[in-house]
């Protein structure tokens, strides 16, 4: 949909205001949680989380420490170089990849539903080198293990696209920056750079990850 012409005025006019979404004539379901689109097809499939909540939460390390090794590794003046396809800096995108799991805990934190805008929020303005990234990275890694070895989580979650329970939410905040690292890899190929300790599909197993590494 967001390389359609038309795409996202036909999300528009289906009410949807985020992507991706599963429609079907004028309904449809935000496809955030994979369980959402199973019932809305009336399929009879188990999707839950295949790895338990500890061995989500050290992945969740693995991949915050890792994308804040591989950001290090690309030039300040790359940061401004486009995503292939995509009208999205690499600046966004790597601010990104540490404030889905910040804005997520903030909303569990706060008691507030987890936003759309706060997950899709651009870096600040003040945040324009590749160390700005990093050091905000590490600070982001360091909140998430506070909050492991913090006391009771609210379940279920209440997010943008419903409440969903506490298993589910904390594997999209593990899989989607997991996503997201997959093509900072792939940014390290094409601009000639050695990645430091490249994760490889034994590290990504158990995560529902697409195929593709790149929207389609």
């Amino acid at each position: 949909m967001t390389t359609h012409p038309t795409g996202m005025d036909l999300l528009r006019e289906l009410g949807a205001r985020s992507i991706p979404v599963v429609s079907r004539g004028r309904d449809f379901v935000f496809a955030q949680a994979i369980s959402d689109v199973v019932a809305f097809l009336g399929l009879d499939e188990d999707v839950g989380p295949e790895l338990s909540m500890p061995e989500l939460a050290a992945k969740l390390d693995m991949v915050l420490a890792a994308a804040a090794r591989y950001v290090a590794q690309v030039p300040d003046d790359r940061l401004g170089d486009k995503l292939p396809g995509r009208d999205r800096a690499y600046r966004v995108l790597f601010h990104h990849i540490f404030n889905i799991a910040d804005a997520t805990i903030s909303a569990m934190e706060s008691g507030e539903p987890v936003n759309y805008e706060a997950l899709t929020a651009p870096p600040p303005d003040d945040m324009q080198t590749v160390a700005d990234i990093v050091a905000y990275g590490e600070e982001v890694r360091a909140r998430v293990a506070g909050w492991w070895e913090s006391g009771p989580k609210p379940d279920p979650v209440d997010t943008y696209y419903g409440p969903h329970p506490l298993h589910e939410i904390f594997e999209r905040t593990v899989w989607h920056p997991a996503q997201h690292v997959r093509q900072l890899m792939l940014i390290h190929e094409m601009l000639g750079i050695e990645t430091d300790g490249p994760l490889g599909d034994e590290d990504f197993r158990g995560l529902p990850l697409p195929e593709q590494v790149w929207d389609g």
